[in-house]
């Protein structure tokens, strides 16, 4: 199993700089993986600082050489598709590679939609991420591409360079479980990052299994396939061991990725170092 860390991509203490630097020590700490949110304004109250996950990722890119790292999760239907085909592919190319996006349709509707003027509706944004998506894969075919949507159209053009990462770079869908539609739509791509709808966030190794098993019953690729569990350090404060065990329990369950949150370290990035420099849980 690979471990990152999941961060906000605002706080405090937030600068490119700052994550750049985070990034950099959870390379030399072994973690394999470093992913940020995706958002505009998050908060109603609009007075936390932001920095753009793009402009942050870069500047990871820039100061590490091995590690993973990508977005949880970029809201598609926020963006342009092609303006998002440039953007990924450019830093695919400039990491050597390292570049996983996760999608889904975005959270706050108000902050990060209604307030722009955008269409916060679901049912809206779900067809933007479908269509989306396969404008992304297509223009990240470096093939003449054209696409006629509901919502979308593109006259045939080629995108260059295409990623580094071939058949495209390995997109992750985000959902709430149990609602289907997510994890269908999953089923078309490259991985999961399944939460629970209610009763707290973390999906246990019982509730992956069943998403597994939902999300193979409507793949038709045997391509390999990202199952990615989100949660705080497991078996903190319990016996040691613990993290040990509870992270067998979710890896013999099919997954193949667990993202540590730091989200209650967001305004005190020291705390932060502390728990990457203590290293993947053991």
């Amino acid at each position: 199993m690979n471990y990152g860390l999941y961060l906000p991509n605002f706080g405090d203490e937030s600068s490119p700089q700052a994550f750049a630097d985070l990034a950099q020590e959870a390379e030399s700490a072994g973690w394999d993986g470093f992913f940020l949110w995706d958002h505009l304004l998050y908060s109603k109250s609009q007075k936390v600082t932001l920095v753009d996950p793009w402009v942050a990722l870069t500047a990871v890119a820039a100061k590490t050489t091995r590690i993973r790292f990508g977005t949880t999760v970029t809201p598609v239907c926020r963006y342009r598709p092609w303006q998002l085909a440039r953007i990924t592919a450019s830093l695919d190319q400039f990491s050597g590679g390292r570049l996983i996006l996760s999608v889904g349709i975005g959270d706050p509707p108000d902050a990060d939609y209604a307030y722009f003027g955008d269409d916060p509706d679901p049912k809206v944004r779900a067809e933007k991420l479908d269509e989306g998506l396969d404008i992304l894969n297509g223009l990240w075919s470096g093939k003449p591409f054209g696409y006629q949507g509901k919502h979308y159209h593109i006259e045939k053009v080629a995108f260059r360079p295409t990623p580094v990462q071939q058949p495209r770079i390995p997109v992750w869908v985000g959902g709430f479980w149990p609602n289907k539609p997510p994890f269908r739509r999953a089923a078309r791509w490259d991985g999961v990052l399944p939460l629970r709808k209610s009763g707290g966030f973390f999906v246990g190794p019982e509730m992956l299994a069943e998403i597994l098993d939902f999300i193979h019953q409507h793949r038709t690729s045997d391509a390999p396939f990202d199952a990615v569990i989100i949660g705080t350090r497991p078996g903190l404060g319990k016996k040691p061991g613990e993290a040990a065990r509870a992270l067998a329990k979710l890896e013999a369950a099919g997954a193949t990725w667990w993202l540590q949150s730091l989200y209650l370290e967001r305004n005190d990035f020291e705390r932060a170092r502390i728990a990457i420099r203590e290293g993947v849980p053991s």
